[in-house]
């Protein structure tokens, strides 16, 4: 039995929503009047304000259950045609279009909607065939969303680094218990995988008779499903799944991000692209690239009725986008994060090839607690940084040769600096240049400083790439160096103490321009560009397409780049701290010469200061910088673990 509802309308004549629409007489224009204000509570999802739907009773039909479902959707209706009046009646034919979230694809039908006149006054008869094709009574409308199947990260030689891998879902099961037991077996699971008890049983208490309420989701064969099974608790169920994945849990993970459940603050920050539900990247490059890797959802608007099953009215199909490649290296990164792994200290190692600036290794250690030091750290630099001072020495006019004097203080504006515990006494007095360089003559230096104009050194670690803002697609920073002011700023800032900061990328950075000869632009994600609209929906015949551009257009170039000779008089001088300075238990790595230079930055309390420990390093195409927060020195911690690293890469 259809329910109808009168929509009463006086008769209006002139209403611009007819556009050209042909006038048959005022019957005809009161009929039209009325199907436009029908058309308009449509559009508006509810016929509100002066009376222009009301039932025998005198009841306003309501929309809002009717459209509930299809949540943010718009939807505008216009009045096609209208059928000249006879006897009272006439039948108008509406067009429908709905924007629906998660799709760009319209949702377009026409529908019938019978006019009728009573007492000189025209009206819309209502029934849910209106709204839409077919709708019947104690029907809605219901929006559902399919995710599309996530894209793949890939390695540049196409091996897949984040894809689908095999997981297991653990949880309990209500059917198969009772409530009570429910509770007690969730108690057992959460002490058997050592997760917060009372959280999880409220968990399952809150859940609905027959829910399945996940306590863990673990990688196929972990300890933890091994305890889930050997539990005796009744309602235990184990299932399997997929789920993007990097190798291991720690690969590469402040750099990759995760994939997980959207979480509240995620879904309504989404402005509706996300629902609850839906598997989105959480932090990293899964954050960053999200709407790149989550690809196109399909969406699903049904009939539903209660005790039936839904009726689909429209549909469109999800589709995944093409992989996303990095520049990662597998071998690399879990070289870096193996020789990181017993470092406790907040820590880093970082690898780029000079001749491409791909970011092939960025690790940070467990004692970074998640925090991406190898990218986002802001760090003294220490004696690493005496590359980027070497640089404006030599542009001041230095050369390798060029005699400087190496004493074991020196004072500015009454504070005293001295070079690092252990100098070697033969390395002190007059000594050329790549001497004071080899051994990090810290006097030696600060005495150069004070020749420079203001600007040098900023130049100069311009000149390296180290202020730059790379494109990385996740956030990072390289350093800074600011201008430093005379006396013991500028002293301090000619060994990278100070204000000079940067991060282990950053010093990275500064041996891959060293080793390229020209400034070099860290990279992460891999840019394709055959001419393509990159960003262009798929069709639905052709397999969908997606080639990552970097999120930012490349920095500008410095005014005052290295040159080709400035970095080969730099790569010199790095190779004498292997030869004959801190580095000489790098000699005998196997592949290509090494060129290095170590460093400590102290910080802290004046009474009781800390190091930082550094080391930075060339071989071949590789620029490697190692980074210990708290350490011994820079080539006593740091320095041990850059040789693991290289000869491990080796």
């Amino acid at each position: 039995m259809k329910v109808a509802v009168a929509v009463v309308v006086a008769a209006v004549l002139g209403l611009g929503v007819w556009g050209g629409l042909r006038l048959l007489g005022r019957d005809g224009d009161a009929a039209r009047t009325a199907a436009g204000r029908v058309a308009e509570g449509l559009s508006q999802g509810g016929f509100a304000g002066d009376p222009v739907a009301v039932d025998a009773a005198g009841r306003v039909p309501d929309l809002e259950p009717l459209v509930r479902g299809l949540g943010a959707a718009t939807h505008t209706v216009r009045v096609a045609s209208v059928t000249e009046p006879e006897g009272g009646r006439a039948t108008a034919t509406l067009t429908h279009e709905w924007t629906l979230t998660g799709t760009d694809a319209p949702w377009t039908y026409e529908t019938r909607l019978d006019l009728r006149e009573t007492d000189g006054e025209w009206a819309g008869v209502w029934e849910p065939g209106v709204l839409a094709p077919g709708l019947g009574a104690d029907e809605a409308l219901r929006l559902t969303r399919v995710q599309a199947e996530r894209a793949d990260i890939l390695a540049e030689d196409g091996t897949p680094i984040v894809t689908l891998r095999d997981v297991e879902r653990i949880g309990i099961d209500k059917t198969k218990v009772s409530a009570q037991e429910a509770l007690t077996s969730a108690a057992a699971l959460a002490e058997a995988l050592d997760i917060d008890g009372a959280n999880y049983v409220a968990a399952v208490r809150n859940a609905g008779a027959r829910a399945f309420v996940p306590a863990l989701t673990v990688r196929t064969g972990s300890p933890q499903a091994d305890a889930a099974r050997q539990s005796s608790a009744p309602g235990i169920l184990i299932v399997p799944a997929k789920q993007a994945l990097a190798p291991t849990a720690t690969f590469a993970r402040p750099i990759l991000g995760i994939v997980g459940e959207a979480t509240a603050e995620i879904i309504e920050n989404s402005l509706g692209t996300v629902a609850a539900g839906d598997q989105v990247g959480i932090g990293g490059l899964q954050e960053s690239l999200n709407d790149r890797l989550a690809g196109q959802p399909g969406v699903t608007v049904s009939a539903v009725k209660a005790g039936a099953d839904p009726r689909v009215l429209f549909e469109t199909t999800p589709k995944a986008w093409a992989p996303v490649t990095v520049t990662l290296d597998i071998a690399a990164q879990e070289a870096a994060e193996k020789v990181l792994a017993g470092v406790a200290p907040a820590s880093a190692v970082v690898a780029i090839r000079p001749s491409t600036g791909a970011v092939v290794a960025a690790a940070s250690g467990p004692g970074s607690k998640g925090v991406s030091t190898a990218t986002q750290g802001r760090y003294a630099p220490g004696s690493t940084f005496k590359t980027v001072s070497t640089l404006a020495l030599l542009r001041a006019g230095t050369t390798p040769d060029s005699p400087v004097e190496c004493t074991p203080t020196v004072t500015v504006d009454g504070r005293s600096f001295k070079n690092v515990d252990g100098y070697p006494a033969s390395a002190l007095g007059t000594v050329p240049f790549r001497s004071a360089f080899a051994n990090s003559c810290n006097t030696a230096f600060i005495r150069g400083g004070e020749t420079l104009d203001p600007d040098a050194l900023p130049a100069a670690a311009a000149g390296l790439g180290l202020t730059a803002a790379p494109p990385l697609g996740v956030p990072s920073f390289l350093g800074s160096v600011p201008e430093p002011k005379p006396g013991t700023d500028e002293a301090a800032s000619m060994i990278g103490q100070s204000k000079v900061l940067a991060s282990p990328l950053g010093m990275a950075t500064v041996a891959a321009s060293i080793a390229a000869g020209e400034p070099v632009t860290p990279q992460l994600v891999v840019a394709e560009d055959d001419g393509d609209d990159a960003t262009a929906s798929p069709s639905a015949s052709a397999t969908p397409t997606f080639r990552p551009t970097a999120s930012s257009p490349p920095p500008p170039p410095p005014q005052a780049p290295v040159t080709a000779a400035e970095a080969a008089t730099l790569r010199e001088l790095m190779r004498g701290v292997v030869e004959q300075g801190s580095g000489s238990f790098l000699a005998d790595v196997p592949g290509e010469s090494v060129l290095a230079k170590s460093g400590t930055a102290e910080f802290g309390d004046a009474n009781a200061l800390k190091e930082h420990a550094w080391m930075i390093a060339i071989r071949g195409d590789l620029a490697v910088a190692v980074f210990v927060e708290e350490s011994e020195g820079g080539a006593t911690t740091a320095g041990p673990l850059l040789e693991s690293f290289l000869r491990a890469l080796a």
